[in-house]
């Protein structure tokens, strides 16, 4: 049957399809792609998370790498252990001099938490700084956790009392001296190894959290706690770009976009829980360190309460970055070092 066109015209074959430019049409799917990655971005950590992994570690790499020249021989280990069966990424690393590989010599331990923002991040990450210290005449232990967003919080922090049990359990064979423990941790490992001071520290606060304390607090001897997150509202204060960064990997570490609301998730604040029977503590982070103010704050808090407070906080007109103490390159690294060990001995001696 004949179609009858605009102007009068007989047409009687089929409709010819309307024809999309190639440009305008991959500018369509470009928009449609555009668009459907901001909403991914507005509505789940995931695609942030899958970023900033992908973004730190090449350069976490490369810190690690440029540690190995410092590491001295007479240093051994055992690696992998793992200390909590069926969760990912639950081993750890055990550091400790040669001289006492074949002895029953038990050492006072530095249990070091590693960093990556919860959500990134590996043991492996710090292993030369441990062996650094370890040559100190420590046993220092890496504990490798569950990350963000496939476990929650408070899991690393409930995975790290795991760990300290499994180290008092295992003391005699990895030169463990369980009576003679230190919580150590940079950037977010400091937030979760200071957290398990608490918790070990104040029954009240571990009641409330719902981990138990996994030694007894004459146990904990110190925390060497290096540029770490303590009070979770200073993102507020924070510039722009890093509000976004902080507010994309808390939410994938709580699950929470209103984390800020919950009372529970206060709790990792834990600068606004601290009491006097908190451990003695060394707090360190650089000048250009976004960090920085959760360290000074997080002293000042530790001095009022009373506890005995050790504090680095070092100035370099280039600007120290966050986790300026990986930096063995630099003066100030070194400085760090050597006052975080004369403060290990004088509290676990």
């Amino acid at each position: 049957m004949a179609q009858v066109l605009p102007g009068g015209q007989a047409f009687t074959g089929s409709p010819e399809p309307a024809r999309i430019a190639p440009a305008a049409a991959a500018g369509a799917v470009a928009a449609t792609l555009a668009a459907s990655t901001v909403l991914w971005f507005l509505n789940s950590p995931r695609p942030a998370t899958w970023l900033i992994r992908r973004l730190g570690s090449a350069g976490t790499r490369r810190l690690a790498q440029a540690m190995a020249r410092h590491v001295p021989d007479g240093v051994s280990e055992v690696l992998d252990l793992q200390y909590l069966a069926d969760h990912q990424l639950t081993y750890l690393d055990v550091f400790f001099p040669s001289g006492v590989q074949h002895q029953a010599q038990r050492l006072p331990t530095i249990v070091w938490v590693h960093g990556g923002a919860w959500i990134a991040g590996s043991k492996s990450d710090v292993a030369n700084y441990l062996r650094v210290l370890a040559s100190s005449g420590f046993t220092v232990v890496g504990v490798g956790y569950s990350l963000a967003h496939e476990y929650r919080y408070p899991e690393p922090v409930r995975q790290t009392a795991a760990a300290l049990q499994y180290l008092q359990e295992n003391a005699e064979r990895l030169h463990v001296d369980p009576d003679r423990f230190v919580l150590a941790g940079d950037s977010a490992g400091a937030q979760i190894a200071s957290q398990l001071a608490l918790v070990v520290s104040d029954p009240a606060y571990a009641e409330r959290l719902g981990i138990a304390a996994p030694i007894a607090r004459d146990r904990l001897r110190a925390a060497l706690l290096y540029c770490g997150a303590y009070d979770l509202s200073l993102i507020n204060a924070a510039g722009a770009a890093r509000r976004r960064y902080e507010h994309s990997v808390l939410w994938s570490y709580t699950g929470f976009r209103n984390y800020s609301e919950l009372p529970y998730i206060g709790l990792a604040s834990v600068s606004r829980h601290v009491g006097r029977d908190f451990p003695p503590s060394f707090v360190a982070a650089g000048n250009a360190d976004p960090m920085l103010a959760h360290s000074v704050g997080f002293a000042d808090v530790l001095a009022a309460a009373g506890v005995e407070t050790d504090t680095f906080f070092p100035r370099s007109e280039r600007g120290l970055p966050h986790e300026f103490q990986f930096h063995l390159e630099e003066e100030a690294a070194w400085t760090a070092l050597t006052r975080s060990i004369e403060f290990l001995r004088r509290h676990t001696d």
